[in-house]
């Protein structure tokens, strides 16, 4: 995408995600919030096609598994490559993978004050471990389960650090107020209009203008929510 130069200079983080399959990691972020980021030039987002760094006639990216073993690896050479050719003194290399630390919403937050991520996609049976051990930064992963490709995961990171770039919110208290903005902590339930719907009504405190009585209400509904439905958070 071509920014303006009053795009370039709000620019704060440029995102590169090295995958084998970039329109899937680029169609959720086409839509919505993030497309109106990338349009303000807040964030500028690539999606690689690591073939183009592979060598040889058909242009292999995986092989077998020394040792022996199920599946499939990604070689080294084009993600070194890859990497080598896009990497700038302020980047951070993430690589998406089942074994990575869990993500969590501060790991966005920190994320999202970069200025240049790139983000690495497994697929097969992950990469090559000298990769890891020589260019990768942070491996991170999006839940307990395994996808067919890191590119699904590796959009999810790039949503959650995108929104949290200011201005990408159209109401800045918005990421103040929501699920793990306390990492113990979900979201209260929220209601909006009709007061009243199929005899289904808005509490009355929420419509009694009282804030300190709405706020007791938001900090009780938000622990029991996350008892019900999270209660490792309140045991951590």
């Amino acid at each position: 995408m071509l920014l303006t130069s009053f795009a370039l200079l709000l620019l704060t983080v440029r995102i590169d995600i090295i995958t084998l399959f970039p329109e899937i990691a680029l169609a959720p972020l086409s839509e919505s919030i993030i497309r109106r980021a990338r349009e303000a030039g807040l964030v500028d987002i690539h999606a690689h096609q690591l073939r183009d760094w592979a060598t040889g006639k058909h242009r292999k990216t995986d092989e077998y598994l020394c040792g022996g073993g199920q599946g499939m690896l990604l070689k080294p050479e084009p993600i070194f490559a890859a990497v080598e050719e896009l990497k700038g003194d302020d980047t951070q290399v993430i690589l998406m993978t089942p074994q990575g630390a869990p993500f969590k919403q501060h790991h966005a937050q920190r994320l999202s004050s970069s200025k240049h991520l790139i983000i690495l996609c497994g697929h097969y049976e992950g990469v090559d471990h000298r990769v890891i051990e020589t260019l990768v930064d942070e491996e991170i992963s999006i839940g307990d389960y395994v996808l067919t490709n890191g590119a699904i995961a590796a959009a999810v990171v790039t949503d959650a650090i995108v929104r949290l770039i200011p201005g990408a919110l159209g109401d800045a208290r918005s990421p103040e107020e929501e699920s793990f903005t306390n990492p113990n902590m979900l979201e209260a339930p929220a209601y909006t209009k009709p007061n009243d719907f199929r005899g289904m009504k808005v509490p009355e405190v929420l419509l009694s203008g009282d804030h300190g009585k709405i706020e007791a209400w938001k900090k009780e509904q938000a622990h029991q929510r996350t008892r019900a439905n999270r209660p490792d958070l309140l045991e951590d």
